[in-house]
């Protein structure tokens, strides 16, 4: 966020009403009026409540308790006898630091009891609140004069939030960014550590990579982690933390009659999803039909996107496609050896387009700032030369197992029921293979993010990036 930009949001919440009306109209009303904030930045930036009223009755309303305040909130509890009691108070507020301020925005909500009213006054989007000055907001809680009897609803609640930016100097614009930009914000790109890279495999394309590096984001109410902004535009996430273990591909899910490629049905088989035509390994060692899709796959996109995804997420989303070709292990050396280019191109042999995918074991490998992280067979018959790696990073969990969306293969053949997957285990950090039909592994799925995302927030940890 730019330095002419900073906000501090004062959130005046949770005036909750409480109407008892008793057999002799008798009401009790209580609230609690709250104002917190933020703003990160290094100026004198101090927007604060300085005072409240006592408050001005009409009718026989009357204090139960005399009205309280610190810096960031305020008490007050009313009883109101008979409909048009009512009370006022004023807040005051003032900008007790050396940066100018302007109300940009006045939320309010409440749930329409229609037993007790809420007014606000005295503040209006516009409003300037300059360094040293002081401005008043009134707010008003009365007992509705046209209630008759016993209201139904005996609660009510009301919010009110503003939001204060620093006051513009005249027509002067934030500078557009120079650099690599994530959701809109320049991000460094760096050459060693932690950090955004540049993708040597694939012009236009930025990875992140290291052990932690700055690339947390906030997707359905959870953590999740950026893994590249693609050539595209849009962003590719991975949930930080995997699902519940489940198979690949269930035992028997797929049979031999509808799936050629698929030989041995009963320990699964570990093609993502149905292709056209023949689906072969990179030697062409075993080829055949997949005409159906792995249960993993239904899984991710018929139950978890429909029923685990919000509303709100699924419109930060688009489908995009997949690469699901099966990565082959070379156990040989010299020009014949394995490599993440050629890893790569045999993932892109070929694609599945849809809503929840999985990494692919080229995302695992180009994470590693480990120079001895050369390909998938490197990984695999090594024991941490991968490492250096947040999607090989078990955390405070005591291993890690969770599936790629790739198939495994080798020149032998014979391989169809493998999966490429993420280990880590006490100081062992690699992409393996197994059985599809095993349920020792769990989906960690992955999303692509529209290319239009904008993003606050520094991507770490305790401020990960946040969707605007």
């Amino acid at each position: 966020m730019y330095k002419d930009r900073k906000k501090r949001n004062l959130i005046i919440g949770s005036l909750l009403a409480i109407l008892v009306v008793m057999t002799v109209g008798y009401a009790a009303f209580s609230t609690q009026l709250k104002i917190t904030g933020n703003a990160s930045i290094t100026s004198n930036w101090d927007v604060q409540i300085t005072g409240i009223s006592n408050g001005t009755p009409t009718g026989s309303a009357e204090n139960a308790i005399n009205p309280t305040y610190d810096v960031l909130t305020t008490n007050m509890e009313v009883n109101l006898y008979s409909p048009g009691d009512s009370m006022t108070y004023e807040i005051t507020i003032q900008n007790k630091g050396t940066i100018d301020a302007t109300l940009s925005k006045i939320t309010k909500s409440d749930t329409n009891n229609p037993a007790i009213l809420f007014e606000t006054s005295g503040v209006e989007e516009g409003d300037d609140l300059l360094a040293g000055e002081t401005t008043k907001m009134t707010v008003k809680i009365t007992y509705n004069p046209s209630t008759t009897g016993q209201p139904d609803n005996l609660t009510s609640e009301l919010n009110v939030t503003l939001t204060y930016e620093q006051k513009s100097s005249g027509t002067v614009t934030p500078p557009e960014p120079t650099g690599p930009t994530i959701g809109g914000q320049e991000v460094e790109i760096v050459e060693s550590g932690d950090g955004l890279y540049k993708d040597t495999y694939e012009d236009g394309r930025l990875i992140y990579r290291g052990q932690n590096p700055n690339n947390y984001i906030t997707f359905n109410g959870e953590t999740w982690r950026i893994i590249a902004k693609e050539t595209d535009g849009t962003y590719k996430i991975i949930r930080n933390d995997v699902l519940a273990d489940r198979a690949f591909d269930e035992a028997n899910h797929r049979s031999t009659e509808n799936n050629s490629y698929c030989q041995n049905p009963g320990y699964g088989c570990g093609v993502y999803a149905a292709v056209e035509g023949t689906f072969s390994s990179p030697s062409g060692s075993q080829s055949g039909t997949v005409t159906e899709d792995s249960s993993i796959k239904i899984y991710l996109n018929d139950d978890y996107y429909v029923n685990n995804i919000n509303s709100t997420a699924k419109g930060q989303m688009t489908a995009h496609s997949f690469n699901i070709g099966a990565v082959e292990w070379l156990d040989q050396s010299g020009a014949e050896a394995d490599s993440i280019e050629k890893n790569i191109a045999r993932e892109k042999m070929y694609q599945w387009t849809g809503n929840v995918g999985l990494a692919n074991v080229s995302d695992i490998l180009r994470a590693s700032t480990n120079p001895l992280c050369t390909s998938a067979t490197t990984s695999y018959n090594g024991t941490n030369e991968c490492n250096s790696n947040y999607l090989l990073d078990k955390g405070a969990a005591s291993g890690l197992y969770y599936w790629t969306i790739n198939a495994y293969s080798d020149e032998s053949g014979g391989s169809s029921s493998r999966a490429w997957n993420g280990i880590v285990f006490s100081s062992y950090a690699v992409v393996d293979h197994f059985d599809a039909y095993a349920s020792n592994r769990a989906p960690r799925p992955v999303v692509f993010l529209k290319s239009d995302t904008t993003l606050s927030g520094s991507g770490t940890s305790d401020d990960p990036f946040t969707i605007v």
